[in-house]
This record gives structure tokens, C-alpha cells and sequence, in this order.
């Protein structure tokens, strides 16, 4: 069947690409959602959904604990989204198209050095001997103490883009805090790990959005086509900057995983690895951080009483960002499919479907948590959260996103304890990303809006 395809050229593929894993999809998850459909109206941007997804959540824990929908199984139990993240037959990603003729089309139409969070050799797709391999050389390199060494310059970070916030204060006497501060932060930190030089830091923070929406299904074939350029342009500024560090090796992070050895094998990462761990550490250190920041502050301020509490006892701040990620996570849900016909939560799940494990679901099992609606920065269990993934997989940038969140939303409440969302034509704007969930705008005043925009220096 390839063979007549093969001419029609690299934009054939590109389409194919789009239809087998967006446009097909998409339209059948959109006309399950219309009908009801509790996955499809998870995964989906219905009206609404991205506002206040957990109701959603909530009908499909009471389905019951792993609910058959029309395509997927689906899950918001924490008991059974644990026993998914976990489970030894499940792989992380979207199962392949089971039908001989799309199938074959599928593989056709494949990109096999693509860059993406899920796509091999990314961790999240690697399994067995390989992937312990892997991840044995990137947790030695990205240690929590490793990360902790980075605490201070962390805090110089958030120091530094504080004292310039009133610069970005516009006419209307707000900021917006995603972009002057929410991702910069993280930007900043990440092109450090990754050592990348201050002059390409707007250049990788650019690559980080545009394909911040490559997790989420349902592209329009515009979107994917910018996503996939974004990926591609990304993938050869690495390749450069890594021969860079082999030449040039810095005290960065990233230098020392381009040099570290098994100690097992006495291998290193190959090239396609070491792509592929550098673009997971921009997609997971970037967007998902600038997103547990902005929902971290929209909580805090919506909650001055918790703000308070933690003014009046600042040693609540670490669990106070382990309750932002269970009440509000940066990624909403994820997929596993398995290799081999297995067994979750007693029902028989077969190769080729779709388990989803709805994070933001499990988080507020009130199993678990006692009054899972209500924020409470003192909540004694709130680590018990699912917000990193778990198992094999379980997120290796956790102690960075907590230490980030700690420094970014405790340095920017201290310094403006007036802070205050923006309201009517300067409200906040929630991202358009269905996995990924943050705000893609959050003005602010930075001084009580009694106090006249005039006396704050406005943006040249």
C-alpha cells in the first residue's frame, strides 16, 4: 500500500499523520461528548471544560472505579489511577489504530526521529531493561540534591524578576504575571540545566509553547503543523547545542549527562536519548511549572485566609505547594494501553484500548482526602496527590517543580502582600491545552487598584 503513497511526498505524511492521530479521533471523541459521554467530555474542549473540569471528574469516579466509556477506559479513583500509573503490562501513550488499513497507514505516515514527550526514546515511552538503563544515568544526573544546589539561584531568578515586575505594569495599571514572571522563572531554570547561553533563552521558551499542545488530542491541522515545525526546529538547535556541550562542557546538568556512564554497561545516552531527555526536560520543566505557579497564585489569592496562614507560618510553604498540585494540577490527566491483554481493577483490559487516568480526578477521591473541595495549604495528606505520575514512571523533575513552586510563589507574595487579580475587560484566560492545564493570562495589580496606575512606571 506504501508504494503508491510514497510520491505523494512529506506533506501527504504530515496530513496522515494529523488525521490517524487528531482529526479521526477528535470527531469521534466530539460526537461521544455530544452524547454524553464522560471521557469524551474529559478529553474534549466542550464549553466549560476547561473551566472547571472536576465535576466532570467526579461523574467518573461514580461511574465507578474504572468506567467503560464509548472509547477508552476511564478512571478518577485514586486506588485504581495508582494501580494504572504503576502497573507492570500498561505503557504510557495513545494506542495504535487496530484496523489493518489505518494501521498501515499509520506506520507509513510515521516520523521516526520525531522529537516529542511521546515518542520514543522519550522516558515516558520507554520500557525494560532500556528504560532502567536510562533513567538510572538521568536520576544520578538530575538528584534531589542536585536540585537543591540550584535552590539558590532559583531564588536569585524570582529576586530578579520581582524587582522588574513594575516595569511590565501596563496603561491599565496591571501585569501579567504568566508573562513576566509564571515562565520566565521556569525559562530561566531550565535553560540553566540545559546550559543553554542567555542570548537563546527567548528562542527555547518559544519552541517550549509552541509545542506545549503536542499532549493533547484533537489538533486542528494548523495547530499540529505548527507543533511539528516547533518540534523539528527544536530538534536541530539540540543537535548543535549538544556537540556544543561535548566540545564545551559547563557545570550545567545537562553537560554532566552528556558525559555520564552506566556504571553497569559503561555506556553513555546516545544522541536520539539525550534529544529526547532534553526536550522532556523543556516540555515537563517549562510549561508544566509556569502552570503549577499561575494556578498556585490564583488559589492563593482566591484564598486569602490560606494566604494569611502562610504568612503566619512560612514553614507551611512546601506542603502548601503540594496542595496546589493536588486541588489544581498542571496536567489533567494521562493514557496508558497495554502490551499484553491484562487485568486493572478487576476488569479485563485488551491490547489496542485506552486506559485514562483522570489526575485531577484521583486528587479529590474523597476516599483519600478529607473534603477534597476545600484548598487548605495545612493538609496533613496532601503529598499523597498524583500530580507527578507514579511507578516506573514517576515524574523525575518533582523535586524541581516543588522547590520552583516554593521559591516563585513565596517570593512573589512577600514582595507584593497587595497583589490582587484583575477584574473586568484584564480577567485571567485559562490555557486552550486540555492535558496541560494553567492560565495562558493572569493580570494583576501588583498595589491596591485605589492606588493610581501613574505611580507604578508603566512598560516603555
Amino acid at each position: 500500500m506504501s508504494q503508491p503513497l510514497a510520491p505523494l511526498g512529506q506533506e501527504a505524511r504530515r496530513a496522515v499523520r494529523w488525521a490517524v492521530g487528531h482529526g479521526l479521533p477528535a470527531a469521534l471523541l466530539r460526537r461521544a461528548a455530544r452524547q454524553g459521554d464522560l471521557q469524551g467530555l474529559m478529553v474534549t474542549r466542550t464549553a466549560g471544560s476547561l473551566e472547571a473540569p472536576y465535576p466532570l471528574a467526579t461523574a467518573i469516579r461514580e461511574a465507578g472505579p474504572l468506567h467503560r466509556a464509548r472509547y477508552a477506559w476511564t478512571t478518577a479513583d485514586h486506588a485504581v489511577v495508582k494501580e494504572v500509573l504503576s502497573h507492570p503490562d500498561l505503557r504510557s501513550g495513545f494506542p495504535r489504530p487496530q484496523r489493518d488499513r489505518v494501521q498501515r497507514l499509520a506506520l507509513w505516515a510515521e516520523e521516526p526521529r520525531r522529537l516529542g514527550p511521546l515518542s520514543p526514546p522519550s522516558l515516558l515511552v520507554t520500557d525494560g531493561p532500556d528504560h532502567a538503563r536510562y533513567r538510572r544515568l538521568v536520576t544520578r544526573v538530575f538528584s534531589v540534591r542536585a536540585v537543591e544546589a540550584l535552590r539558590a539561584r532559583t531564588q536569585e531568578v524570582a529576586d530578579a524578576l520581582v524587582a522588574d515586575l513594575p516595569r511590565h505594569v501596563g496603561p491599565d495599571g496591571t501585569v501579567d504575571l504568566v508573562e513576566a514572571y509564571c515562565s520566565p522563572l521556569p525559562v530561566t531554570v531550565i535553560c540553566e540545566i540545559l546550559g543553554v547561553p542567555a542570548s537563546e533563552r527567548e528562542r527555547v521558551a518559544a519552541f517550549g509553547q509552541a509545542a506545549a499542545p503536542s499532549l493533547d488530542l484533537g489538533l486542528s491541522y494548523r495547530q499540529a503543523r505548527r507543533v511539528e515545525d516547533a518540534l523539528e526546529d527544536f530538534r536541530t538547535w539540540l543537535v548543535a547545542h549538544l556537540e556544543h556541550l561535548r566540545a564545551h562542557p559547563g557545570d550545567d546538568l545537562m553537560s554532566r549527562l552528556v558525559a555520564a556512564r552506566d556504571d553497569e554497561t559503561g555506556d553513555g545516552l546516545s544522541t536520539d536519548e539525550l534529544l529526547a531527555t532534553a526536550g522532556l526536560v523543556l516540555a515537563a520543566g517549562f510549561e508544566t511549572t509556569a502552570n503549577l505557579l499561575s494556578n498556585g497564585l490564583v488559589l492563593l489569592l482566591e484564598h486569602p485566609d490560606q494566604r494569611a496562614r502562610l504568612a503566619r507560618e512560612p514553614s507551611l510553604w512546601p506542603n502548601a505547594v503540594d496542595e496546589v498540585l493536588r486541588y489544581d494540577p498542571p496536567v489533567l490527566l494521562t493514557g496508558r494501553t497495554p502490551a499484553v491483554d491484562t487485568e486493572v481493577a478487576g476488569r479485563r483490559v485488551r491490547v489496542g484500548e485506552m486506559v485514562a487516568a483522570v489526575l485531577a480526578g484521583a486528587n479529590r477521591d474523597p476516599a483519600v482526602f478529607t473534603d477534597p473541595d476545600v484548598f487548605d495549604v495545612a493538609r496533613e495528606n496532601a503529598r499523597e496527590h498524583l500530580s507527578f505520575s507514579g511507578g516506573r514512571h514517576f515524574c523525575l523533575g518533582a523535586a524541581l517543580a516543588r522547590m520552583e513552586g516554593e521559591v516563585g510563589l513565596r517570593t512573589l507574595l512577600d514582595a507584593f502582600p497587595d497583589l490582587a487579580l484583575g477584574s473586568g475587560e484584564t480577567r485571567a484566560a485559562r490555557r486552550p491545552t486540555r492535558i496541560l492545564r494553567g492560565w495562558a493570562v493572569l493580570p494583576a495589580h501588583l498595589v491596591p487598584s485605589t492606588v493610581s496606575a501613574p505611580a507604578v512606571r508603566s512598560r516603555p
